[in-house]
């Protein structure tokens, strides 16, 4: 039996802790507070990841290439770059010209207007050659799309979605969560790829609401007060605590970030705040840089905890002795005026 007791005490000394008090961490390699650690902080600090998107982000999308897939059919609007030769020097054909509501483009007042609309571009070649033959000998024409009014345009800010999708409107959605920048990128110009041609996109980040750290504060039992703030790169201890106006009046100076583990492999940690040193002393030591989903534990001061607890007990006798004295003084008022009798 004795052996049995050994096993289970030598077996709960070692792995992972589910939570330890801030004066150890987890893993037992990081030295907690030592100026030797491996966790970044203010003077050590490293830079993030490539940013993976999640709802519910935002993103900026531009297209800067869009280009309807062949054959395109002509609509109002629409602009067609027009050149001919063998045209008089004072009336050249060499621009852009606008397809009016009409579905006609005006080719100046030698040349009269053309009808265009629901032709290909091939088609309105050949209409505009055979009207220029009209007035010219031999034209050569060349017809090309300068540009689509009839194509969406895609630019602004579009949110991630509970389903991890942004909306493209007529080109449809993409799926981009868990995706890079690059990697959004290319997942949406393979998406537009369907309706048009080799298109180009510039994808950033408008919003980043998916990242986040907590505060949780302890409020020596009138419940516990949780803050969430989002991710910069560049947030600690001191910055996260300056965005809450600093420590609350019930509030101690124990302090410690509780690091969760990657997907819940490995062990978390535990990274102890020296609230003193970093605040009086300026001892960069425990000023850790703060990650994605961290929790930046403040905890509650033991006095006013017990103070808290005792009230609490004591509340409802006040209240009684309170409700039985103001009883007593009124049936003494009543019977001192004379109308106990009544």
């Amino acid at each position: 039996m004795l052996a049995g007791c050994g096993a289970l005490i030598l077996a709960s000394g070692v792995g992972c802790t589910a939570f330890m008090a801030p004066r150890e961490t987890i893993p037992a390699t990081i030295p907690g507070p030592s100026p030797t650690s491996t966790a970044p902080r203010e003077l050590d600090m490293v830079s993030l990841p490539p940013y993976v998107i999640e709802p519910p982000d935002i993103l900026m999308i531009n297209a800067i290439k869009i280009v309807p897939k062949p054959p395109h059919k002509i609509e109002p609007f629409d602009g067609l770059l027009i050149r001919a030769l063998n045209t008089p020097l004072e009336s050249p054909i060499a621009d852009i010209f606008s397809v009016d509501p009409e579905g006609t483009v005006d080719l100046g007042p030698a040349y009269g207007k053309v009808r265009v609309v629901g032709m290909t571009i091939d088609d309105a070649q050949d209409a505009i050659r055979k009207e220029l033959t009209k007035t010219l000998a031999d034209p050569q024409v060349s017809v090309s799309l300068a540009f689509s009014a009839g194509a969406q345009q895609i630019v602004g800010e579009h949110l991630v979605g509970p389903d991890g999708r942004v909306n493209l409107g007529t080109y449809g959605s993409v799926y981009v969560t868990g995706l890079t920048l690059q990697q959004a990128k290319q997942a949406v110009e393979k998406q537009l790829s369907n309706k048009l041609e080799d298109p180009e996109v510039v994808v950033d980040v408008f919003a980043y609401n998916s990242k986040k750290y907590y505060i949780i504060t302890q409020g020596s039992s009138f419940g516990d007060n949780i803050v969430n703030l989002p991710i910069t790169g560049n947030e600690t201890v001191l910055d996260a605590i300056s965005n809450i106006n600093g420590l609350s009046q019930v509030s101690s100076k124990h302090i410690w970030i509780a690091r969760p583990a990657p997907n819940g492999v490995g062990c978390e940690q535990i990274l102890p705040v020296n609230y003193d040193e970093i605040t009086r002393g300026g001892v960069t030591a425990t000023n850790w840089q703060v990650m994605p989903g961290d929790r930046l534990f403040i905890s509650e001061q033991p006095l006013a905890t017990l103070d808290a607890r005792v009230a609490t007990i004591t509340r409802p006798f006040e209240r009684l002795l309170g409700f039985v004295s103001l009883g007593t003084a009124a049936a003494n008022r009543i019977v001192r005026f004379g109308l106990g009798t009544l």
